[in-house]
Parts: structure tokens; sequence; C-alpha cells
């Protein structure tokens, strides 16, 4: 049967491999800063059940103190490589006084008065707290959609939570759960918490997987050089925004924008002031936005915003808007004589457009080669005509109260 020292040896063993695993981890992902936190716990664990092995050859209380305050602090740590996963701030001075209680009432149970279940019941208090919170964090929606990694982690929380009430109840009940020597019922504690104790860390690893796959999906969803939304974002967005509106029956709008003379750029001033421009027309283009509307890029100097909820006159609001910031901030880009101008075609979702996309974005195009033609540096909106004009202030807001606003925002 094996016994308690060689279970405390083979804990030492496994999170000695856990602790260089996590630091593999935390090293080829420096922005992974729960990583750093969950390496430390790993292998702070190492050393505790080094004491913890102590104890049974040397027989000193110390060492059991020891190893009891390491251990505690091991899962503060867990608990703050969770905290900093979910973007909170760890808890340094919580994680300091749960540590420094659980070693006062061990200290006290050991020399004042010696009792060994309030011992344990004091070992496994300070140990439970962290891993409560552990659970609670894991297992709040609020995050998000819980992810299996965060569902197990959660699951083996509640499991070690338990096996402490147990240990702690069969202490006071006479089973042999003592740490002075080693006993069948200690020895089945430790197994089964090396096994959780591992198999949490599996469900970090698990949550780390996830969060690091969707920060791939999410770059496959951006642009490069403008971190706004890409050609595929955003014909994903469209899809979704047409399917919204067949089943709604309100409309969204959608701007075609291109950067007129951007060639002239490249080629006068050359790529980086060409870069810096379509940089710095994003940064623009960005304030004159809503919450819930989206910019994408869609190659070149080309861009589109989609307006979810949005009239044909709320398109065309915005798009004087982001005509006017382009005007009045030309000169920001790189120099008086690089100045930012753009052209718009702005349309609206109706039932022919149904739920393909493209017969939008093609209806922006004409009214987008509607401005071209007129002048440049204008906007121009879709009404169904082959040759759509660029409009005039006054027209713009005919076409506002012609088309009610449907979200106060706009303005």
């Amino acid at each position: 049967m094996l016994n308690v020292p060689t279970l405390w040896t083979a804990f030492v063993v496994n999170f000695l491999a856990l602790g260089l695993i996590w630091a593999y981890v935390m090293r080829s992902y420096p922005n992974l800063d729960s990583a750093r936190y969950w390496t430390a716990s790993a292998l702070m664990c190492a050393p505790a059940a080094l004491f913890a092995l102590g104890r049974f050859y040397f027989g000193s209380f110390l060492l059991l103190l020891a190893a009891g305050a390491l251990m505690t602090f091991a899962i503060c740590l867990a608990a703050m490589g969770v905290e900093r996963f979910y973007g909170r701030r760890a808890s340094w001075r919580s994680s300091a006084a749960v540590v420094g209680l659980t070693c006062a009432s061990i200290a006290f149970f050991m020399y004042v008065d010696d009792n060994g279940p309030m011992r344990i019941l004091s070992y496994s208090i300070g140990q439970a707290v962290p891993v409560v919170m552990i659970a609670r964090l894991v297992l709040d929606a609020r995050h998000g959609p819980i992810n299996p990694g965060a569902r197990l982690a959660g699951l083996l929380s509640i499991l070690i939570v338990a096996v402490f009430t147990v240990r702690a109840a069969g202490a006071f009940l006479g089973a042999d759960f003592t740490f002075s020597h080693s006993t069948s019922g200690q020895a089945a504690a430790v197994l089964l918490l090396i096994f959780l104790s591992m198999s949490l860390n599996f469900g970090f690893l698990l949550m780390a997987v996830d969060r690091l796959r969707n920060e791939v999906a999410d770059l496959a969803l951006l642009d490069d050089l403008t971190g706004v939304a890409n050609r595929r974002h955003l014909m994903q967005r469209l899809t979704e925004e047409c399917a919204r509106a067949e089943r709604s029956g309100r409309p969204f709008a959608l701007l075609v924008i291109d950067l007129d003379g951007f060639k002239l750029i490249n080629d006068t001033h050359g790529h980086a002031a060409g870069d810096a421009c379509l940089q710095h027309f994003t940064l623009m283009a960005q304030t004159r936005l809503r919450p819930g509307d989206m910019l994408a890029r869609t190659g070149g100097d080309e861009f589109c915003i989609v307006l979810p909820q949005s009239s044909l006159g709320e398109g065309a609001m915005i798009a004087r808007r982001i005509l006017q910031v382009c005007r009045e901030d030309a000169e920001a880009c790189a120099g008086a004589d690089v100045p930012i101008e753009v052209s718009i075609g702005v349309a609206e979702w109706t039932h022919e457009v149904g739920a393909f996309p493209d017969r939008l974005m093609a209806r922006a195009d004409q009214a987008l080669y509607a401005a071209k033609k007129d002048g440049k540096n204008r906007f121009a909106v879709y009404q169904g005509e082959l040759d759509t004009p660029a409009l005039a202030p006054d027209q713009i807001e005919a076409i506002a109260m012609h088309h009610p606003r449907q979200n106060a925002a706009a303005e």
C-alpha cells in the first residue's frame, strides 16, 4: 500500500514537471500574465511537499508549519493567476492575509493548544478560501461564455473543497487524517489531492489554450496596418446584419469609402506616408462612429462602415461627419501637401437586397462612383437610380427627415 512519504515524493516530482511546463508557456507567451502566477504556484508546491515529507523523517512541527504556509500561498498564487486571466488585479494583500491567518491558527493549535483536529481544520479552511475564489471566477458567466477549460477548473475546485471538508470533518469524528504519522486515511487524502490539483492545472492550461486560439482567430479578422476589421470580418458582419434585417424588417446602412488621390500620395511621398494616411484616417473616422458601428478596411485605400439599425438618412449624416473631420484635419497626416480627401457612397438595406450582402455593396459602390463622378471629396446616396448625384447639405437634411432616425446616438 502507498504510504504518505511516497506520495509526497511523487507530489514533488509532478509539480516540478508542471512548473517547467508553465515556465515554457510563460516564456513562449509573455502577454499571458496569468502564466507567471501559475508557474510560481506549481513551483511553490514542490518545496511545500518537501517540508511535509521532512515532517515524517524529522518530526519537527516547524516543518509542518512551513509546509502549510507554502502550500496555502501556492494556492493563493493560482487564484491570483485566475484573477489576472480575467483582467482583474491580483490581490496580494488578501493572499497575505489568508496565509498569515492560516499560519497563525496552525501555530496556535501546535504550541498553545495542541489540538490535531483544529490544526487540520485551520489548514483546510486556509486552502479552501482561494480554491473557492477560483471556482467563483471560472464559473462566473459575466466574463463571457464559460469555455471547457474553465468548466473543468470549476468542477475540480468544487471537488477539492469537498475533500478539504470531508478531511476536516473526519478529523473531528476520529478518522485517520492526522499529520503526525502515515495513515491510510491521510494517504488517501493526499493521493486524491495530487490527482485533483494536477487536473486543476490542466484546466488552467485548457483555459490558456482557448484564450490564445481566440486571439489568433481575432487576428485573422483584423487588418494588420490599421487594426480595424478586414474584408473577411466585414462580410461575416454584413451576412449577419442582412439576416437580422430580414427577420426584423429594420434596415441598416452601409458606407463605402475611397481615399481620393491615394496612389499619388504613395508615388510622391512614399509608402510610409501612405500607411500613415491610412492609419490617420482610421483614427479620424472612428471618432465619428457610434458604439456598435463597424469600420473595416477592405483593401488598399478602400474602407466600409456598417451602421446597424440605421436608415439612409443616418448613413448620410455619418458620411457628412466623416467628410467634415477629414476636411478639418486634412493637414495632420504628413504635412500640408498631403491632405486626406475621401469619397463616400451610402446605401440602405431593403427587402430587395435580402440575405445577399454583395447586392448592398454593389449599391454603395454605385453611389461611390456617383460621388467621384461629381467631383470627389463628397458623398452620394443610392436611391435606385443609375446616376446618383452627390447631395447638398439641404438635401441631406431632407433625407434625414424622410427616413426618421432610429438611434439618437448618431447625433
